[in-house]
């Protein structure tokens, strides 16, 4: 579970990377017979190296295919690290600081390069047993290999030549050049270094207590590529990374070290975000330490998780808003509500206002179409028509008290007395300038839409402080306008006389 070529990255052709890429394209890995072939012959030269003198990086990509088709190690490719991340999966955990190693080193590295021959895998978290992919694998094959995969050089072996010898029992009598002779014993412990072997930590899983791949929730494959849609691919892959019970993963999240933890734990911990992708995970195994996003076994559930903290934000994200407009919505309403009901109360005061001016319905008349604006004098009309075409409601001394509601022309002419205001006959009782200073300002019949366009003509006949005979004209005419500015000069207050005083004024 290693990616296998970065951006940028490239695969030297000729290398035994090059062979195992094309391997991996076709979906085929070798059979026992051939990867023994491969390996047996690099044993060997491994340790004539070692015992030269030299310090090795064994990986893939420092094999190089010869004439003859064997492969062999590039000195000088041996002594870079290597690049790809799955060459990297070769090197032993004590390479992993950047020096090459020694023979001990060499026996993980090629015990690497065994397993991904067979089985098209890299070592690492979540790795299965070869059993799992190669049917019919004999178990002492898997355990020599396991013991070549131990993590801590102090319990792996370092005899190459034993490693090749062991292996050569595995390969068809006269398929493989047999190595030196060499004691297997040796992978197992030797007296001289006081070396003995601990598959316990072996970076190959632990064998299961029975036989059957399906207890532990993974189903055998044929060989060569997985199938199958991304959720089955998660599925497996847990159940591998489950299938190792040891306590394996250190966790250094915020310059703090947690852990360790099998990889059950780990995955739980991922689950419920106590880890984020970007801390670090650190193999206690294989030494290999990386952010959780960077290893391909640990990224895909943590992807997951993050995908489930963001459904889980943009949820509460979605209630929050519901419930903002929810409150905005009773807010609108409320104040709509009010609104009206302050609408409502307003036309009602207005109502009461115009009524208690009011005592009788609004009579308009017009006669004529007059268009005579106020000046310094006034000119009052009375005369001894009798009542033609108004109405008298009393008298208060000599003056008749007339109603409202009558047209101007109407009160006029129900006067019993014709007077001239600042004529031959005497002055006025009330000025033209008083009237002007009341019905000039035009505020008594801003509310009733008159057009900007439109002329105003108003005569007013007043007594006792009020109009009781009103005459307005719009050109062009607008019965609705003159009726409501007829009311407002109506609810206007002027000066109190007994006495008829008409004036007449124009917009």
């Amino acid at each position: 579970m290693v990616t296998p070529l970065p951006v940028g990255a490239s695969v030297a052709p000729g290398t035994l990377r090059a062979r195992l890429e094309e391997l991996r394209a076709r979906g085929n890995q070798l059979n026992v017979k051939q990867a023994v072939g491969v390996i047996v012959p690099l044993c060997v030269q491994a340790a004539e190296l070692h015992r030269a003198g030299h310090r090795l990086f064994l990986h893939p990509s420092s094999l190089l295919e010869d004439d003859y088709g064997f492969y062999q190690i590039s000195l000088a490719l041996a002594q870079k690290p290597p690049l790809l991340p799955r060459d990297k999966a070769c090197l032993a955990p004590e390479e992993r600081s950047g020096a090459p190693g020694t023979a001990r080193a060499s026996v993980f590295a090629l015990g690497a390069i065994l397993y991904e021959l067979l089985t098209g895998l890299s070592v690492g978290p979540g790795m299965r047993r070869p059993s799992e992919v190669v049917p019919g694998l004999a178990p002492d094959f898997e355990g020599m290999l396991a013991k070549a995969l131990v993590s801590d050089p102090s319990h792996r072996p370092d005899d190459l030549n034993a490693l090749a010898q062991a292996l050569h029992q595995f390969a068809p009598p006269g398929s493989v050049a047999p190595p030196p002779p060499a004691d297997t014993s040796h992978l197992d412990h030797d007296r001289d270094t006081g070396f003995d072997v601990d598959v316990s930590m072996s970076m190959l899983p632990p064998a299961p207590s029975h036989a059957s791949p399906y207890d532990l929730g993974v189903v055998s494959q044929p060989r060569g590529r997985v199938t199958g849609d991304a959720t089955s691919e998660l599925a497996t892959l847990k159940a591998r990374l489950e299938s190792d019970p040891r306590p394996r993963y250190v966790v250094v999240k915020d310059g703090m070290d947690h852990g360790p933890f099998s990889a059950v734990e780990l995955l739980q911990q991922i689950a419920t975000h106590t880890f984020l992708d970007a801390d670090v995970v650190r193999d206690s195994l294989s030494q290999d330490e990386r952010a959780i996003k960077d290893w391909d076994e640990f990224a895909p559930f943590a992807e997951n998780a993050r995908l489930s903290r963001d459904i889980t934000a943009e949820k509460a994200a979605i209630e929050r808003v519901v419930v903002q407009e929810s409150r905005s919505t009773r807010g609108k309403t409320l104040i709509g509500v009010l609104g009206v009901g302050a609408l409502v109360v307003a036309a009602g005061l207005w109502f009461l206002k115009v009524r208690a001016n009011r005592s009788d319905d609004v009579a308009v008349q017009v006669d004529s179409q007059s268009n005579i604006e106020t000046d310094a004098g006034l000119n009052s009309s009375k005369s001894r028509k009798g009542g033609a075409g108004g109405r008298i409601v009393g008298h208060s001394g000599a003056f008749p008290i007339l109603g409202g509601g009558q047209s101007c022309e109407a009160a006029q002419a129900s006067y019993v007395e014709e007077m001239s205001v600042g004529g031959p006959r005497g002055q006025a009782d009330i000025t033209g300038g008083q009237y002007a200073a009341i019905l000039n300002r035009g505020s008594y019949f801003a509310h009733c839409g008159v057009p900007d366009s439109a002329s105003i003509s108003i005569c007013a006949a007043v007594q006792n402080g009020r109009a009781v005979g009103v005459t307005v004209v719009l050109n062009p005419r607008n019965r609705g306008a003159e009726g409501c500015i007829a009311a407002g000069v109506r609810g206007l207050s002027f000066p109190s006389n007994p006495k008829l005083d008409v004036t007449h004024t124009s917009f």
